[in-house]
């Protein structure tokens, strides 16, 4: 009953006028920059940070969260019509996809990814609605070692499921984990790493640090990549399914939510993990897996299913624990930090309506995006012919006014120049950044209960080990740490992410 209570409180709150404009807003931003290729929803909701701190908490937030699945959605539709995913997630929809495209079946196939999305994310999302209360009562059981060892656990998880080498995703956390440093010694009051500016003394800003390893490092990479695109097809006819399309449609489905919505919640795994397991799944299992690249509808249904499902469950952690399952996640953080809240349990707690108004608005927004993305395909497939020169200027003047008005310090920009071309540095060693991101968020609430933890216990480091749950959480990481560099498993790695790229 209570959680009827508490759901009826949510979509009061996410049905207010205001809240259904910024949810509006959010999801045809995402599906925008879900068809837009080489922007990306990291790189997007980065640089609208600076807005939402003009907005109220509960609508920044709602819009954040629907540029998220939004551009799952998106990613899809350039995917099936013109072989060019828009989401990194939308990889696999363009195997078989495009394939039923080319058979003049590519209406059939748009719908059949908008109902498997849809599904999905209403599936999802009444899983974080169920699980969400209980985990936050589990959490505020937390004390310091156990916050410690769960970040722990979280970043080791980021390690392992980052793409390409285990060494460079490690070497990236470390990284993360020292600019994170940056700043006054939380007990001493001491400036620490600032190199002696003034302006550093309260840590480096994150949205510098996000627009510029995520949204100028991503400009930069679109640059040197820039290509005419050719738009192959103007016209979408045939949107409704056949009723043998359906029937083969169903267990995809329904196994891709099952799959996204687990592996969504994993740190680091998310929507792209999600949709490569269910593409694999569904290979495996298929009677005719010799039609997988040739125009399965398996191979749409379960991967686009897997992908939204994924996007709405990496919600669980970072509302419940304050930990983000992935760069997304962490750039909510920021967005709430900016909004002067504090993630973690206590959310639900202090603050119940924003708490239940954004997993309420993840129903309307999905509910928007099956009714907006398919009369307005020939909408987005049309912007594909603006060349990117002419994009580029734009998103990056947005960003640097953006950044400088949070603070209105000049040194905000110089960290957004400096970090995209680190960021950009990265891409070129195969260095993936979100890791980095991940070390940056939880860095400086890492330190802070390590060192919490220690002076409860007086010093004595067995604290994390003696209590039960933070010995288990421990543990796990250990063996994830271990098992990854398991050379069968390092093979096994090496060839999914190959298949990825």
């Amino acid at each position: 009953m209570e959680l009827f209570d508490n759901l009826a409180l949510g979509f009061s709150t996410a049905s207010s006028i205001e809240n259904l404009f910024f949810c509006l807003i959010g999801v045809l931003l995402g599906t925008l920059i879900g068809v837009l290729p080489g922007i990306g929803a990291t790189a997007t909701i980065a640089m609208l940070l600076p807005i939402t701190f003009q907005l109220e908490p509960v609508s920044s937030l709602i819009m954040l969260a629907g540029i998220y699945y939004g551009a799952q959605y998106g990613g899809s539709t350039t995917a099936i019509l013109i072989n060019m995913p828009g989401e990194s997630s939308s990889a696999v929809t363009a195997i078989d996809g495009y394939q039923m495209a080319r058979k003049g079946r590519a209406g059939a196939a748009l719908a059949i990814a908008a109902i498997g999305s849809f599904f999905a994310g209403t599936v999802s999302t009444f899983l974080v609605a169920v699980f969400a209360p209980p985990l936050t009562d589990v959490a505020l059981q937390f004390g310091a070692a156990e916050y410690f060892s769960l970040m722990v656990v979280g970043l080791v998880s980021s390690i392992a499921l980052a793409h390409g080498s285990v060494v460079k995703a490690l070497a990236m956390v470390s990284l993360g984990l020292l600019l994170g440093l940056v700043g006054t010694d939380i007990y001493s009051g001491t400036p620490r790493f600032t190199l002696g500016i003034r302006e550093y003394s309260d840590g480096l800003n994150f949205v510098a640090v996000a627009v510029g390893i995520f949204g100028i490092a991503e400009i930069l990479r679109n640059l040197e990549n820039e290509s005419t695109r050719s738009v192959l097809m103007s016209k979408v006819s045939g949107l409704m399914p056949s009723r043998e399309d359906f029937r083969a449609m169903i267990a995809p489905v329904l196994r891709g939510t099952a799959v996204g919505s687990l592996l969504g919640i994993l740190p680091g795994g998310g929507a792209v993990l999600a949709a490569f397991a269910s593409y694999t799944i569904e290979k495996k299992v298929s009677k005719n897996p010799e039609e997988f690249g040739q125009g399965a509808i398996a191979g749409v249904a379960g991967p686009e299913s897997a992908n939204n499902a994924g996007a709405q469950t990496s919600f669980i952690p970072l509302l419940t624990l304050g930990i983000p399952a992935n760069p997304v996640m962490a750039l909510m953080i920021g967005a709430m930090i900016i909004q002067g809240i504090v993630p973690g349990p206590n959310v639900a707690t202090e603050q119940p309506a924003l708490f239940w108004g954004i997993i309420a608005s993840m129903w309307i927004g999905n509910l928007m995006l099956v009714i907006l993305n398919l009369p307005l395909i020939g909408l987005w497939v049309k912007l594909l012919t603006i060349p990117y020169y002419v994009l580029f200027p734009i998103i990056m003047a947005f960003c640097s006014i953006g950044v400088y008005s949070v603070n209105s310090n000049v040194y905000d920009l110089y960290a957004v120049a400096f970090f995209g071309f680190i960021g950009y540095v990265l891409v070129k060693l195969r260095c993936e950044p979100a890791p980095l991101l991940l070390g940056f968020v939880l860095g400086p609430l890492l330190e802070e209960n390590l060192r919490r933890a220690m002076i409860l216990s007086r010093g004595d480091a067995t604290t994390f080990v003696t209590r039960p749950i933070s010995a288990g959480l421990l543990f796990i990481a250990a063996a994830v740490l271990v098992i990854v560099f398991l050379p069968s498993v390092k093979a096994k790695r090496e060839v999914v992410f190959q298949e990825e790229d």
